[in-house]
């Protein structure tokens, strides 16, 4: 049945794309693996403070709060007539590099400037190939290949599972055989193979001539306002039949391009392809922004915001707490993460069998309940409780993750439901990709206030005085977005 299933999805799509697939999405995943090496060098080489590496984990994670920038450059401004295989190997350059320099050249890593700044722009080429393969596999099952949608999204979880399991189970077993600059060489080689792989897969160029028409409306509309909404309409719609006559004609094209490849794509001077390009930059911001500001959009991604803003994030505190304190070594917590994404495939199944039928407020009540709940567990864990009941520190470290991953999927897994419910026809990929930065600037901005109050707590490597202190105003923190729900649609289910 799996391989029917295979061949299905190679017939339709071809191997090399879905082989691209796999390998971005697998990527995703194994960066644990790279990261748990990241997470170690800040604090036993850099001798960062809880508070400092948190600052830094923030700063390098701060290109995933601005995905639909990528999107946007992908779709409206074409390398070589293409628009998403050029940038995909933009991005996989991005990737590669920095993890060569950090493997090659010692004197960077061990300067937390330079390292900071390299793992930035390593994350800048992780968030847009990320977001150009999302529009990849949307533009591959429009039209006749649309029953092939959720094969091709179940595809990509999976490989971002797979890669999420080995990268968390490997990572901590490399750290204690391999020194950390063989980590990042090693880790360099998928993002190599990823730029091989981009070699066969093929990608048709786009019209000129509907690039011309779609800017030429975008212009108009832009000039009318909000009065003049059927033109967007008119445009959108525009949009899809050019999308459908283009695929039908394919062969034709093919054909007609075989005889006239000397011939140039874009005529007329520079000046005008730039301005096309302007053009479509301006209709596809307008666009973004015209549909966010709408308060059914709005409104629950203002509450997504304000849950990830609103609760301090201790992660890298515990980190420290739990290598320097508890004394847990590499490999064990290399195998805690792969109970984190084992407890997350569960709390994935969970909700789709039993939750996504219920409200969405009800849901997202529970869930912030059930995080609080998990701050009670590291209270127990930090104020030694659990010794005195004879509970081992690693069962509490491993229950805790479990179950903390699980329940995170109860929230995120609505807020994706949501979003691709609220996302209008025409700029689905570049809006949903802007709801998911929203919620990594979230994060991003909660990170921040971490750092702040983990310096605030004077918490520092060898000193978790103040810890508890810390894990209870996480504990209160995590309700305060219970009593903004009435932002989320009432009758809203997932």
């Amino acid at each position: 049945m799996m391989i029917k299933w295979v061949k299905q999805l190679k017939l339709a799509f071809g191997a090399p794309f879905i082989w691209l697939i796999c390998l971005v999405y697998f990527t995703q995943g194994f960066r644990s693996f790279v990261w748990t090496a990241v997470s170690y060098h800040l604090k036993d080489v850099l001798k960062l403070s809880p508070s400092a590496s948190q600052f830094v984990f923030s700063i390098a994670f701060f290109p995933w709060s601005v995905k639909p920038l990528y999107g946007i450059l992908s779709d409206c401004i074409p390398i070589r007539g293409k628009r998403r295989i050029p940038y995909i190997v933009i991005a996989t350059v991005l990737s590669l590099l920095p993890w060569l320099i950090l493997g090659l050249n010692a004197s960077v890593k061990n300067v937390s400037l330079p390292f900071m700044i390299l793992l930035t722009i390593q994350n800048i080429g992780s968030a847009m190939a990320d977001v150009v393969i999302d529009a990849m596999i949307a533009e591959a099952v429009r039209f006749e290949r649309a029953k092939f949608a959720g094969d091709l999204q179940s595809v990509s979880w999976m490989a971002m599972a797979f890669g999420g399991v080995w990268g968390s189970l490997l990572g901590g077993y490399a750290l204690s055989s391999l020194q950390i600059e063989k980590i990042f060489v090693l880790f360099a080689a998928l993002p190599t193979l990823q730029l091989v792989s981009c070699a066969f897969v093929e990608e048709n160029p786009v019209s000129t001539k509907a690039s011309s028409e779609i800017s030429h409306l975008a212009n108009s509309d832009l000039q009318n306002g909000d009065e003049d909404a059927a033109n967007e309409d008119s445009l959108l719609n525009y949009v899809s039949k050019t999308g459908t006559s283009r695929r039908k004609n394919n062969k034709k094209k093919l054909k007609k391009r075989a005889v006239t490849s000397g011939e140039p794509q874009i005529n007329g001077k520079g000046s005008s392809l730039v301005s096309q390009w302007f053009h479509s930059l301006k209709m596809a911001t307008y666009s973004l922004f015209r549909a966010f500001r709408q308060p059914m959009i709005l409104r629950p991604m203002a509450w997504f915001f304000l849950a990830h803003v609103t609760v301090p994030n201790l992660s890298t505190v515990m980190f420290y707490y739990q290598t320097e304190f508890l004394n847990l070594d590499a490999s064990f917590l290399g195998t805690v993460r792969v109970i984190g994404w084992l407890g997350l495939m569960v709390g994935t199944f969970i909700y789709n069998q039993y939750l996504k039928k219920h409200q969405l407020q009800g849901v997202l009540m529970w869930a912030h309940i059930g995080l609080a709940m998990m701050s009670l567990l590291d209270i127990v864990l930090v104020s030694r409780l659990n010794i005195a009941y004879g509970i081992p520190d690693k069962i509490m470290v491993i229950l805790g993750s479990a179950l903390s991953d699980a329940i995170n999927q109860f929230k995120f897994m609505p807020f994706m439901i949501l979003s691709g419910r609220l996302c209008p026809p025409g700029i689905e990929g570049t809006l949903f990709a802007l709801f998911m930065s929203i919620n990594n600037l979230g994060s991003t901005v909660g990170s921040f206030i971490s750092a702040g109050l983990a310096s605030t707590l004077n918490i520092s490597s060898g000193s978790f005085d103040n810890l508890l202190w810390g894990i209870a105003i996480q504990f209160l923190c995590t309700l305060i977005p219970i009593a903004f729900l009435f932002l989320i649609p009432k009758d809203a289910t997932g």
